[in-house]
């Protein structure tokens, strides 16, 4: 399988430097947490679209920081497939709240999304702290790594 990672930009609230949210998700890919493999796409929507996505195939009302669809039927080894969204305007709301910021959390719901596709689950408490576990470890170790703050393409918001 060739490696591949696209990512789809639907939203209008920042101005997001996807070249280096790329860098920063192929680093996390290969070499921060190496997978067999992968095919993956990655959708940036505002909370209107995620609303849709969220209530069509999860049943679930209203907006949500990341949903993760794996296309890996049960596999838990092998290449990784499968697609992110991943809300900005709840990454802005959430930033705000734990006292971070938008990047960071963004970053978060990638990797996130990707522990998703190589199996972890959150449904239940222990498995939650695992996943959250992990999810911490690998957002600080990009962080050192990467300057989150120059996702934020030219430092402005788009009209």
């Amino acid at each position: 399988m060739m490696n591949e990672l696209r990512f789809f930009n639907r939203q209008k609230t920042l101005a997001i430097s996807l070249p280096l949210l790329k860098r920063i998700t192929v680093r996390f890919l290969e070499q921060v947490a190496p997978v067999d493999g992968y095919e993956v796409g990655i959708h940036l929507v505002a909370a209107a679209e995620m609303a849709k996505v969220n209530e069509q195939f999860l049943q679930h009302e209203g907006s949500t920081d990341v949903i993760t669809f794996n296309y890996r039927e049960g596999k838990k080894t092998g290449p990784i497939l499968g697609e992110i969204f991943i809300c900005i305007d709840d990454a802005i709301k959430q930033a705000k709240e734990f006292k971070t910021t938008w990047q960071s959390e963004v970053v978060r719901y990638v990797v996130h999304g990707i522990l998703h596709l190589l199996g972890y689950d959150d449904l239940k408490p222990n498995l939650r702290r695992e996943m959250k576990r992990e999810e911490n470890r690998y957002v600080n170790s990009l962080s050192r790594e990467f300057d989150l703050g120059t996702l934020q393409r030219n430092g402005q918001k788009r009209k």
